[in-house]
């Protein structure tokens, strides 16, 4: 399994380096207020492909954090039940004193 992922990896990383030697040419990206980025196709490309990923981990990690910090609430809710649980378990393998007078 481990030597498919490479294989793929591999392939797939022919196939963007071919796409980046055949798009070398200078493009320019025009924003408002008459501001121009130029630079090479690829490397704009790559570069808004890392900023949308980097915007992408950004919005995600506010519900990463929740969900972790739901998860040790719940651990701990386990742990604090398992306890209970092997007290009353120790409670009835306790034999009963006989009563005295």
């Amino acid at each position: 399994m481990k030597l498919l992922f490479r294989i793929v990896g591999v392939v797939l990383f022919v196939v963007f380096f071919g796409f980046a030697l055949k798009n070398t040419e200078e493009v320019a990206l025009r924003f408002f207020l008459d501001y121009e980025l130029r630079g090479p196709l690829v490397l704009l490309l790559l570069g808004f492909f890392a900023a949308g990923a980097v915007l992408g981990v950004i919005a995600m990690s506010p519900t990463v954090f929740r969900y972790r910090r739901m998860a040790s609430q719940q651990k701990k809710t386990v742990l604090a039940i398992q306890k209970e649980t092997e007290a009353r378990e120790m409670a009835r393998e306790k034999p009963s004193q006989p009563d005295t007078f």
